[in-house]
């Protein structure tokens, strides 16, 4: 479920026959964010450090004078996600090695300055980042969840819209969405990280990943800051209408990337879309999604079903995209 509270959708399985778009935007659930650096195929934070990360996130809460006597765990992954009591606040703890919580602090203040649709930072501390015992916590607003658990697709590509909007306006360095391409290229010439992947579907996922990230980059499409990752469980309902969640994923590219993320409805509400390049970005996403079920220390539940189940859907997009590339260059003939 996403942190803050809020829960737009949960992770679902897809079924054969599922759409890109909407496999896409329920699997990106399964991986932590940003890739291998931040803790790629770590489901949970380890038994261990679940107590201290709370302990740590209570502990500055209280030192900043906030009143807190308890700590509900509402998501669990490379990040811990408390929401403390009863001050209400929302925290965020991850191991120092693991976090790039100032990037998503600066970020996130920027954007709400600007009107952004995003969760806010927690108003009565300073907005920035807390170590403590080896942890590093963030405090943000706790949303209660709306009446409608779920974004209709107008609403979700309207704020979605005025994200990217926001975004255009920021000078940010950050990371090009191809950077994470190569994280799963790697992944997949590496026989250590992936043993159980056959030859075959080695080869699907590489030339995949490669013939993509070439035929993405070679459009020359205009370029901006992304969410990188605003799919339903980066969406919180709010009273206040849908906030995207989860900024460390940011990345640079064209929107189609971000759009392959979200559920197929919401780019028919979304203006300008390149419908070539978005089927593109889809399938992309799907490889790269794909191949993070392969790595050998993918710790979700059925990751290796799923994974075989994406590789089928790969082929399928695939074929029909052949299909479509055949009919289009006879009919110009």
């Amino acid at each position: 479920m996403p942190p803050f509270g809020a829960c737009s959708g949960s992770l679902m399985l897809p079924c054969p026959g599922t759409q890109i778009g909407t496999i896409c935007a329920s699997a990106s659930l399964a991986r932590t964010t940003c890739g291998k650096a931040q803790g790629e195929g770590q489901a949970t934070m380890q038994a261990s450090e679940a107590p201290r990360a709370m302990a740590a996130a209570m502990s500055v809460a209280s030192s900043l004078d906030l009143t807190v006597g308890d700590g509900i765990v509402l998501h669990d992954s490379n990040k811990l996600t408390l929401r403390l009591l009863p001050c209400d606040v929302l925290a965020r703890v991850a191991p120092v090695a693991h976090q790039v919580s100032q990037f998503e602090v600066e970020l996130a203040q920027r954007l709400a300055e600007s009107g952004c649709p995003v969760a806010a930072l927690e108003p009565r501390v300073e907005p920035r980042t807390y170590e403590r015992d080896g942890f590093v916590v963030t405090l943000w607003t706790y949303y209660e969840s709306a009446p409608l658990r779920e974004v209709p697709p107008a609403d979700y590509a309207s704020a979605l819209e005025r994200l990217h909007a926001g975004m255009r306006k920021l000078d940010i360095l950050a990371p090009h969405f191809t950077d994470r391409v190569e994280q799963a290229q790697q992944l997949v010439a590496s026989r250590d990280h992936t043993p159980a992947l056959t030859g075959a579907d080695r080869e699907l996922l590489g030339a995949t990943l490669r013939s993509m990230r070439g035929v993405i980059g070679g459009r020359g499409a205009a370029e901006q800051l992304l969410h990188g990752e605003p799919h339903p469980g980066n969406v919180l309902t709010t009273k206040k209408g849908p906030l995207f969640i989860d900024l460390e994923t940011c990345c640079r590219g064209p929107v189609e990337f971000d759009l392959a993320h979200a559920p197929e409805e919401v780019s028919e509400h979304y203006p300008g879309v390149n419908q070539d390049l978005l089927r593109q970005c889809r399938i992309l996403v799907l490889a790269m999604i794909t191949t993070w079920r392969w790595d050998r220390g993918d710790q979700l539940p059925n990751g290796r079903q799923l994974g075989t189940e994406w590789l089928s859907q790969i082929r399928a997009a695939l074929d029909r995209k052949g299909s479509k590339d055949r009919a289009r260059a006879s009919g110009a003939r």
